[in-house]
């Protein structure tokens, strides 16, 4: 009886280890989460196309898992694209800023692209984050 208590109370403390080891999405992993920033430039009633082009020097921002700020930011390269490395598995939110083409309000709101990493060492490729300008 007294083995079969110590067994039971072993097993109950290894599986509250493992539990509290279980890793959240984060940083701390071998995974990538890489995309472009595009933009696409109106005047200033949105009626005329300007210019498009990949947008350099653009913040990027990620939301590991269910925080409720943004964990970190990068900038965008040359032709606007953008990686964020050493993640854990776990799912993603990524954004950029854009201004309101429809004109209903005057400031920006978040472009979001909601990524999910599902092994170690994945590549995971956002699609395009579509900005105005």
């Amino acid at each position: 009886m007294k083995k079969y208590l110590i067994s039971i109370c072993a097993v109950a403390f290894l599986g509250l280890c493992f539990a509290s080891c279980s890793k959240e999405a984060g940083e701390g992993g071998t995974s990538s989460v890489f995309g472009k920033v595009y933009v696409k430039d109106y005047n200033s009633t949105y009626t005329v196309l300007q210019d498009e082009y990949y947008a350099p020097e653009e913040d990027v921002y990620i939301v590991y898992g269910d925080d409720r700020t943004f964990s970190d930011h990068v900038n965008t390269n040359y032709d606007g694209t953008f990686e964020f490395k050493y993640l854990r598995k776990g799912t993603y939110h990524i954004y950029a800023y854009s201004e309101d083409s429809t004109l209903q309000s005057s400031g920006k709101y978040a472009v979001i692209r909601d990524v999910e990493i599902t092994k170690n060492s994945q590549e995971v490729e956002t699609s395009e984050i579509v900005i105005y300008k």
